[in-house]
């Protein structure tokens, strides 16, 4: 059986991984180790958990013993496609390289420019980053990429989906010709690899599982549920409340929007629950993975942004709240469970709109998922239909202060047209007119008395009545003014 030793690792690499409590290196380390030992370019295929992140890091953490960094010229380049995947980068640096003397910078977002320019003038031999604030650095003259020797582009297929390849391209340009590349990627569509032909010369291509393949210690399940959102949400906490052996789990959602109103509901049935998504500084981004990690919450509502990489072993169930529109997210949010041999149970919610992701879904992976509840066609009819479900945020909005609903007529014969903008004129001034011509008080302008009561036509009085329909578009449309009269038109003219 191979172990670290036999991979050709130097003593200090091998003491701190025996420290960490390794001894048996995993399929994708033990055929990539080596290779990058030996400085070829690699082009390294796994699935989630399978340890890709080490596979790069010791090798580099060999090869830079070698060597030191001058000021704003790094030595080796690592990308990543989020700031929770360059941090843990980073922390694998910390670990495996606590008997080296080497200066590793971060470069991600939400992060100020000062303290990251400080790094860089001390010379970084690892420098791990986002491809957007790398080219910020860059472009501020305050980095010089003609001395790095490794190139990592990490996730290459997370990269591609979140449109950084532009950004890698120009990257690229600004890096010596004559470096080790080594790419590594959960999947491999077409897109992926005519990208890393472009890449790399001559690889070493090593697959240590089938393309898009899942872990076969994660337990699938597909759950059917009604379209609604609030019923959706119910699903889900009947769901959750039905796990015996619930430690720990990560909901995922297809929007952010989605990510903040689950967060919310959950909250407020008592669960412990956290979010996450791209939208938060990184500050919390930070202090709600390290609340996870801890245990401090039990349950965390995120976006794709938790699907790639990130190393948080012992998370037993994840919940596809939605099912992912990419049939690829879903092998990486499945893979979030059942790490490093572990078992774990993955459920995720079907609506009808959603078949047709399913079987892009069963398609790639190759197997077919179990139903809880039969299947989508089991689940039963809805007590109403859609178009008739009130809504949750304006429920008590729906009918106007006399009773009726929006939109529907208060006279038994609806009147449209020219006519009915006439009558309502009429009807105005009859109201306004008084019974005794004789009788009317004289009127001054400028004698007015605020204090009197308004009549219950006055406009104003009327117009406080339309104001919560003034935005709202479901009657007939009005012809000439409508409900707004000019005052103008209904005063009387002079014989």
């Amino acid at each position: 059986m191979t172990t670290f030793a036999d991979l050709g690792l130097s003593p200090k690499v091998l003491s701190a991984v025996t420290d960490a409590g390794y001894t048996i290196p995993t399929p994708i380390q033990a055929g990539a180790i080596p290779l990058a030992l030996s400085r070829r370019d690699i082009l390294g295929i796994a699935q989630t958990g399978t340890g890709k992140t080490a596979s790069f890091v010791l090798p580099m953490l060999t090869l830079l013993e070698k060597g030191r960094a001058r000021a704003r010229m790094p030595r080796t380049l690592i990308l990543e496609p989020t700031r929770e995947l360059a941090a843990q980068v980073a922390e694998n640096f910390e670990k495996y390289g606590k008997n080296h003397k080497l200066n590793v910078a971060l470069l991600i977002g939400g992060v100020s420019f000062d303290e990251q320019d400080r790094k860089l003038e001390r010379g970084a031999d690892v420098l791990i980053c986002t491809p957007g604030r790398l080219l910020d650095h860059s472009e501020r003259g305050k980095l010089l990429m003609t001395g790095v020797e490794i190139l990592v582009i990490d996730e290459a297929d997370r990269m591609l989906d979140m449109g950084f390849i532009p950004d890698i391209e120009r990257i690229a340009k600004l890096i010596p010709f004559t470096r080790q590349t080594l790419f590594f990627s959960a999947t491999m569509p077409p897109e992926i690899q005519k990208l890393a032909d472009r890449f790399l010369q001559n690889p070493e291509r090593i697959e240590v599982a089938p393309p898009s393949s899942t872990a076969k210690t994660v337990t699938q399940r597909l759950l059917a549920a009604h379209g609604k959102d609030y019923e959706k949400r119910a699903a889900l906490r009947d769901l959750i409340r039905a796990q015996e052996n619930l430690k720990n789990a990560i909901i995922f959602c297809n929007r952010k929007v989605d990510v903040a109103d689950l967060f919310r509901s959950l909250s407020r049935h008592g669960f412990s629950v956290g979010a996450l998504h791209g939208d938060m500084d990184q500050r919390s981004r930070t202090t709600m993975l390290a609340n996870f990690k801890d245990g401090n919450i039990q349950l965390l509502v995120a976006s794709d942004v938790a699907a790639r990489g990130l190393d948080i072993p012992d998370v037993s169930h994840v919940f596809n709240f939605d099912v992912p529109i990419h049939a690829e997210d879903y092998v990486h949010r499945i893979g979030r469970t059942g790490r490093a041999g572990r078992s774990g149970a993955a459920f995720t919610l079907v609506c009808k709109r959603d078949t047709k992701y399913v079987d892009a879904i069963e398609k790639l992976i190759d197997q077919k998922i179990e139903w809880l509840n039969g299947s989508i066609d089991a689940l039963p009819p809805q007590a109403e239909s859609e178009e008739h479900e009130p809504s949750r945020r304006g429920r008590g909005r729906d009918r106007d202060r006399s009773g009726s609903r929006r939109g529907e007529s208060r006279t038994a014969t609806p009147r449209t047209g020219q006519n009915a903008a006439e009558e309502k004129v009429d009807a105005v001034k009859a109201e306004r007119k008084p019974e005794n011509r004789s009788q009317e008080p004289a009127r001054n302008p400028r004698a007015v008395n605020h204090n009197a009561p308004r009549p219950a036509n006055d406009d104003h009085l009327r117009d406080r009545r339309n104001r919560y329909r003034r935005d709202e578009d479901d009657g007939p449309t009005p012809v000439g003014f409508g409900d707004e009269i000019p005052a103008f038109m209904l005063v009387a003219g002079k014989a």
